[in-house]
């Protein structure tokens, strides 16, 4: 569970409800089930029409993986490459074929298996390259799609303010009831606005954040499995890779090699 995008979200709401009853206002007056129709069935309806019905429908897995997606372990993954490159040197590129069962990143399996099939580095490259572009591609229109609903839905909520006082200006008659419409009336467009601001486009920059992450997460393996055909050092490779690491876990790593090495120093 990633808790900054639910305890964003959560923020958010609160800081809107507690700034509307901190004044005096009522609860009761936010609650408007025909603009709540108008305003989320519209932007949902205008997005349909924008994108494919694919794209619509994984919305919900979209959600789920801002809600619920974890971000990357890079020092493991560094880990992970070193020992396989450890392994390759001593007993060649054949003996990674048997931990190829046990991985289960989908990019680094077919990548390694390419070396281990002895395919030309080259294509290798372009192979990684084009699958790394695919990722990317995919993860940029899961983000478009909550962008358009977030275009959208500021548009809807003036849509149905418009209609709600072109509903009060209709009925004149009681002048008793005009404030009470009017403002019931720009329930929608604070609908749209909020849905906008507080759902529709953090959730499409949360997926653009991980999809950062992960375009860096699979470089970095790109990178590793060249190295490791090339039969490059593994040291070196180590090295190499934790380039990638932002400084927070680069420093994890060298504090645990410096506890490691105390500890056999202390042993010997």
């Amino acid at each position: 569970m990633d808790i900054a995008t639910i305890g964003g979200i959560v923020l958010a709401l609160v800081s809107l409800i507690v700034g509307f009853t901190f004044d005096g206002g009522s609860l009761l007056a936010l609650i408007n089930p025909a603009a709540a129709i108008l305003v989320f069935g519209g932007t949902l309806g205008a997005t349909l029409t924008s994108v494919s019905l694919k794209h619509f429908t994984g919305m919900v897995k979209y959600v789920r993986i801002s809600l619920f997606g974890k971000s990357p372990d890079m020092l493991e993954t560094v880990e992970e490459l070193v020992g396989l490159a450890v392994v390759a040197r001593r007993e060649g590129l054949l003996a990674l074929e048997e931990r190829l069962e046990a991985m289960t990143d989908p990019f680094m399996k077919s990548g390694l298996q390419l070396v281990v099939d002895g395919v030309d580095p080259e294509l290798v490259r372009e192979y990684l390259d084009t699958e790394l572009a695919s990722v990317e591609e995919r993860h940029k229109r899961a983000a478009k799609v909550f962008e358009l609903a977030g275009g959208y839905a500021p548009t809807m909520g003036i849509i149905g303010t418009v209609m709600g006082l072109v509903h009060v200006l209709g009925s004149l008659q009681n002048v008793t009831k005009l404030g009470p419409q009017i403002a019931t009336a720009f329930t929608a467009t604070l609908y749209g606005v909020a849905s906008a601001n507080v759902l529709w486009l953090p959730i499409a920059s949360k997926l653009k954040n991980r999809n950062q992450d992960e375009i860096l997460l699979r470089e970095m393996m790109s990178e590793g499995i060249l190295s490791i055909q090339a039969g490059e050092n593994p040291n070196i490779l180590g090295q190499k890779l934790r380039a990638f690491l932002p400084p927070s876990q680069r420093q994890r790593k060298e504090t645990e090699s410096r506890g490691e090495a105390g500890v056999e120093t202390a042993r010997s």
